[in-house]
């Protein structure tokens, strides 16, 4: 047996490990993802109905964005306990708080019932929602990517990413099932329909935190730990703070990465959220709810095998690579998809929104081991959240919230010229940043290579 097992050997099998983090994230973005699909079709009529139906939807994805600003200072707050106390324990809370305010949002009255209130209180819940993603993710990553084998470690680090895409799926699933069931009736659908899958939530939660309670710690988060207490006074212990030693240490990997995943989240938040709205829309695709919703769930299987592959290429062909192919291809089909979708037929929506939501698991594949090999075990929590979440206000908040406007003052095509600069922008920063496909974590033998 290696050294880089030894009496730090997980007590669980591997896939155990793979399995939590996937579980863990399919529920967050579930949760998440839910409310993407309520912006879109509910959210604009029962929160925001005096405003009309254009700027009730700006109002409602305005609502959408809260979560996305809320993220970074999540990784911080989380990062700091994800670096100090442990993976797991961080994580079973972020799994808590979302879940809460998830059923939250399923019991919130409309607009019609306490006026102003209602939104006040969507925004909070908002809020929460994003406070809570914005410490899963890397908690999630950190699980496999600390205990997987660095040779697969693009393979495992998969695990953690196919969450969203399988949640994507069910959140379109449980609608589309529920509006079904509930016939054409949009009355009933907005009047109570669209809380059932934001209350099917509790159901997953308990699941999740049964599946992380079975989890043991990281190797690498005990090996630091013991390092830094080797190295420090408990009294300086607990005044270390790392979300400054992040800053300190790594702030071109925090702005960088954060730069290089923008056209990630920008590709998907289009595809997942403002693209369910523009099919819909009478101006827009003008698709029933099912057609949108049943083709979501098709793109959300093409984009999970799209995921695994490009794990397993980074593994091969490198982290950066794979990204960097994935920023080339959205540069280019961001100018077509717009056109393509202008058509109105329910194929060029469905073929849209799946080479969209490919183009993204291509750089988001990787992203799962990538970040975690930037920063050190010390605050790499804390790093790598950062980045990604920074990434997330960047390309997930600021293009669904202008896209409504852009495309009345400018026609469709200026959305897709605006995520073909998101995409150059991308490109440039994830050449700047290192490959680490070969680089040893704290836990391994520094003189392993990749066969």
């Amino acid at each position: 047996m290696s050294s880089s097992q030894g009496s730090a050997a997980p007590p669980v099998p591997l896939w155990r490990v793979a399995a939590a983090s996937c579980a863990g994230t399919t529920i967050e973005f579930y949760d998440f993802f839910i409310y993407g699909t309520a912006a879109a079709l509910v959210f604009p009529k029962v929160f925001f109905p005096a405003l009309g139906a254009t700027a009730g939807t700006v109002a409602s994805f305005a609502t959408f964005a809260v979560a996305f600003f809320a993220r970074p200072v999540g990784a911080i707050v989380f990062g700091h306990f994800g670096d100090r106390i442990g993976r797991k324990r961080t994580l079973i809370s972020t799994l808590l708080l979302m879940g809460i305010a998830t059923v939250l949002i399923g019991l919130l009255p409309e607009a019609g019932s306490i006026g102003v209130t209602a939104p006040i209180l969507l925004v909070v819940l908002r809020f929460a929602q994003g406070f809570a993603v914005g410490g899963e993710w890397a908690g999630a990553t950190l699980l496999t990517a600390e205990y997987a084998p660095r040779h697969k470690r693009g393979l495992y680090g998969v695990f953690p990413q196919l969450g969203p895409a399988i949640a994507f799926a069910l959140s379109s699933g449980t609608f589309l099932a529920t509006g079904l069931i509930m016939g054409d009736t949009d009355e009933a659908f907005l009047s109570y329909g669209w809380r059932i899958p934001f209350l099917f939530s509790i159901v997953l939660v308990l699941v999740g935190l049964y599946v992380r309670m079975s989890i043991e710690e990281t190797p690498a988060f005990r090996a630091a730990q013991a390092v830094a207490k080797a190295e420090a006074s408990s009294l300086d212990q607990r005044k270390r703070l790392p979300f400054l030693e992040v800053l300190r240490a790594q702030p071109r990997e925090v702005l960088l990465s954060a730069g290089a995943l923008a056209m990630l989240f920008a590709f998907f938040y289009m595809g997942t959220a403002y693209l369910t709205s523009y099919g819909t829309n009478p101006k827009g695709a003008a698709l029933s709810r099912p057609v949108v919703l049943g083709i979501g769930i098709g793109a959300a299987v093409l984009f999970g095998i799209a995921i695994v592959l490009a794990g397993m290429l980074s593994d091969r062909f490198g982290r950066r690579n794979v990204i960097r192919a994935s920023c080339v291809a959205g540069i280019i089909w961001a100018l077509v998809l717009f056109p393509l979708l202008d058509t109105g037929s329910a194929v060029a929506f469905a073929i849209g929104l799946s080479v969209t939501l490919v183009i993204f698991a291509i750089a988001y594949g990787p992203a799962g081991s990538y970040l975690p090999e930037l920063f050190a075990a010390r605050h790499r929590y804390t790093g790598a959240g950062l980045g990604y979440n920074l990434a997330g206000v960047l390309g997930g908040a600021i293009p669904p919230l202008v896209a409504p406007s852009l495309a009345a003052s400018f026609g469709s095509i200026a959305i897709g010229v605006m995520l073909s600069l998101i995409g150059v922008l991308s490109l440039v920063c994830v050449s700047a940043l290192a490959e680490t496909r070969n680089r040893a974590l704290e836990h391994e033998r520094p003189r392993e290579t990749v066969s």
